[in-house]
């Protein structure tokens, strides 16, 4: 039972003492670069999505009209 209380004694000191946690201005930047981010590829795979349709569309209708 020692070795538990010393282990989360010792995570617990790492964690105040030696983990470097950002400021809350660094946080914020962080989170508004994702959200940019994560637009840019939804709409990244949107205009994909939007291409491909587009030509197995076409491909079909060329498909089903020579048979």
């Amino acid at each position: 039972m020692n070795k538990i209380i010393e282990y989360i004694k010792e995570a617990y000191n790492e964690l105040m003492n030696k983990v470097s946690w950002p400021t809350w201005l660094e946080l914020q930047n962080s989170t508004t670069l994702v959200i940019i981010g994560s637009i840019i590829f939804a709409l990244i795979i949107f205009v994909m999505d939007l291409i491909s349709d587009n030509i197995l569309s076409t491909y079909y209708q060329k498909i089903s009209e020579f048979f």
